[in-house]
């Protein structure tokens, strides 16, 4: 049986892996050809584009691994009953239920690689690529910006905070820090205009060029006038820390799995919502099952007789598999979103799907072929 798995893992892993080489130069010359536009723009140089594209690969890897687990264990599989080895291996011993376990194992490992890439390096990797591409302008948030909010006991009840943020500076300072303050009953009472500023371990906010402004409530000041006052600088207390700043700023896809389940539950405590990170929370914490999924889905091909089909046709087939599982991941994730559904039912529905469609294609062909 050592030789068996030997021979098995050896095929599978060098197809998955030449596969997936192919799949990143792809999309590495498709990322350096689009970059290719901005430079000049905002610093931007040559060098920078290639190196963008460089740390965009982990990211790559982790979404595209799956599918090169799907392809090439496909063609190792098909190739090997194509040329009668497999069932060479069945005469042998090589049962069903003992082919599963082997591959069950295997798509295990790549999961267990899918998630170390997608948990460790592609997070760190994308940052780089953001802050690359942000150039020496800075990094700008698209439409209206990014909104936090903050709830504080006060003295005349729960005061309510919106931070709304343009973007970020190249030094990695926070742009365009607009502050408004609330009252138990809704009303605005304070606003905060700041042109830049950073946010300490403990959540105190270092504002630089801060225009204060504060609406008096009817009967609480004799003349009832709006201060306005101007500050070089400003410290604001605030219970923000910089991982909860940064998530509202930065990229989804450079959050870990702890990082999206803090976040989305900072949303939930804040009563903001919170159904699109908790949605990819789920598929980011789930998604290295799809490797396994992946190897199940290929196992049919395997007990397909030769002239079912030539080799050529059964990767084009794998390829279809891979494409149409990707594009229900993510029509998924949008129905849940308009939808409302449970988060991780949601994530694991389309695994769950597959998994099912290939077990029973497994099982027809074993019983019936």
């Amino acid at each position: 049986m050592r030789t068996v798995r030997r021979l098995l893992y050896r095929d599978i892993v060098s197809s998955v892996f030449f596969v997936a080489l192919a799949f990143l130069s792809l999309f590495y010359f498709i990322d350096v050809v689009d970059a290719m536009d901005d430079i000049g723009r905002d610093g931007r140089t040559v060098t920078g584009a290639v190196m963008t594209a460089a740390f965009e690969l982990p990211g790559h890897f982790y979404e595209l691994f799956p599918i090169a687990v799907l392809i090439g264990t496909i063609y190792s599989l098909a190739r090997m009953a194509q040329s009668s080895e497999f069932t060479i291996l069945r005469t042998g011993g090589l049962g069903p239920a003992r082919a599963l376990r082997l591959l069950a194992t295997l798509g295990i490992a790549f999961g267990a690689l899918t998630f170390v890439i997608g948990d460790y390096v592609a997070p760190a990797s994308e940052r780089q690529a953001v802050l690359l591409r942000a150039g020496t302008g800075g990094l700008r948030i698209d439409g209206a910006g990014a909104w936090l909010k903050e709830k504080r006991p006060s003295a005349d009840g729960e005061h309510s905070f919106s931070i709304n943020l343009a973007g970020t500076s190249a030094n990695g300072a926070l742009r365009g820090i607009r502050i408004f303050e609330f009252d138990d009953a809704g009303r605005l009472i304070g606003q905060i205009d700041a042109r830049e500023g950073r946010v300490a371990a403990d959540g105190t906010w270092t504002l630089r060029d801060a225009d204060v402004t504060r609406w008096p409530l009817a009967g609480q000041t004799a003349d009832n006038r709006v201060s306005e006052q101007r500050l070089p600088e400003l410290r604001w207390a605030s219970t923000l820390t910089p991982a909860v700043v940064a998530a509202a700023v930065l990229p989804v896809n450079t959050m870990t799995t702890v990082e999206l389940w803090r976040y989305s539950r900072h949303l939930s405590n804040q009563e903001q919502a919170a159904q699109s990170h908790q949605i990819r929370f789920w598929q980011k914490a789930l998604y290295p099952l799809a490797c396994l999924v992946m190897v199940a889905l290929a196992l049919p091909f395997a007990y397909l007789h030769a002239r079912a089909g030539g080799l050529s046709l059964k990767v084009f087939g794998g390829i279809m598999l891979g494409i149409s599982f990707v594009l229900l991941n993510n029509l998924a994730g949008h129905i849940g979103l308009l939808r409302d559904w449970t988060p991780w039912v949601v994530a694991a529905a389309p695994s769950l799907a597959y998994l099912l469609i290939s077990m029973a294609a497994f099982t027809w062909l074993v019983r019936f072929r």
